[in-house]
């Protein structure tokens, strides 16, 4: 990795404010939610499913290659994989272990197969109503919500669309009925080879492959890779069987030819918003990698 940034105390300042303010917009009615012991079958999934605690999204770490000058940087001393030079505070490249160099390595030769294909966008989000597939009301995953058209108009609507579901993060919750069903068989082997760029799960998951690289990762990469989850996540559950109205959010329906076109022109749009965050993601692994001496693919 070339080139070392110095930002001076005010900068870099400005810029942990900045991103400690926009993410405390999600974590701190996360927080309110928990300590009253509710339940948010939309939001909760960005830090039950996703596991990066609440605390260390909101908290920013710099990145590779700057320096934090300043006396108040000595307080980034407390935190794993930082040193102290003449200049002022950075990340110890020799803090990047062989655990994170692995994680790179997989989430570059992961991000650059996707990267290259053409987004599919005929899916539909048929996933959701797939996991709830011929279930008892007791079965349902989020039960404090009722379904839409009922179970037996869910299971209808499965049986009479083409499910295509190829990330096996969907996949494997599906009930054991609704799987016969999927065009695909997803594994984690497979992933490499199924995974495509209109899938609403494979651009949420740009948060965990960002997540997965800190401290490694600047603050504001992983934030933008989470609000895009965040929109993702919206569309995901606003498009699923459950009537979200009670939260205030209107329906996707679909299992009418309306709602289908609304959602593909959806998915087609986060597909293009989540093209240049990937390339941002694949750029910062292909840095990190050339301090162990990597290389760009596996």
């Amino acid at each position: 990795m070339t080139g070392i940034d110095v930002l001076t105390e005010e900068e870099w300042r400005a810029r942990e404010a900045v991103h400690t303010r926009r993410m405390r917009a999600w974590t701190e009615p996360h927080r309110q939610r928990r300590s009253r012991g509710e339940k948010h079958p939309v939001l909760d999934f960005l830090f039950t499913y996703y596991s990066f605690p609440p605390a260390r999204l909101q908290r920013w770490q710099p990145g590779p290659a700057v320096v934090l000058a300043g006396p108040g940087a000595r307080r980034f001393l407390d935190r794993p994989g930082y040193r102290e030079t003449a200049d002022g505070v950075l990340l110890d490249t020799s803090a990047f272990s062989d655990r994170l160099a692995r994680t790179a390595r997989y989430t570059l030769s992961l991000l650059e197969a996707v990267h290259g294909r053409q987004a599919r966008v005929d899916c539909f989000g048929l996933h959701e109503w797939a996991m709830v597939y011929r279930t008892t009301p007791e079965q349902v995953r989020h039960a404090q919500v009722p379904l839409r058209l009922g179970h037996s108009g869910t299971d209808a609507v499965v049986e009479s669309l083409n499910v295509r579901c190829g990330h096996f993060d969907a996949f494997r919750f599906f009930t054991p009925e609704a799987r016969p069903l999927n065009r695909f068989t997803p594994t984690r082997e497979s992933q490499r080879e199924l995974d495509q760029p209109g899938c609403l799960h494979v651009g949420m998951d740009l948060y965990k492959h960002a997540y997965k690289l800190d401290p490694f990762v600047p603050s504001e990469l992983l934030g933008d890779c989470f609000a895009l989850a965040a929109d993702i996540r919206e569309l995901d559950m606003r498009a699923s069987p459950y009537d979200l109205s009670d939260y205030g959010y209107s329906p996707v329906p679909i299992e009418t030819a309306e709602g289908r076109a609304a959602y593909a022109r959806a998915q087609a749009e986060f597909a293009r918003r989540a093209r240049p965050l990937r390339e941002r993601l694949i750029t910062l692994c292909r840095s990190l990698l050339t301090l162990q001496g990597g290389h760009s693919s596996c």
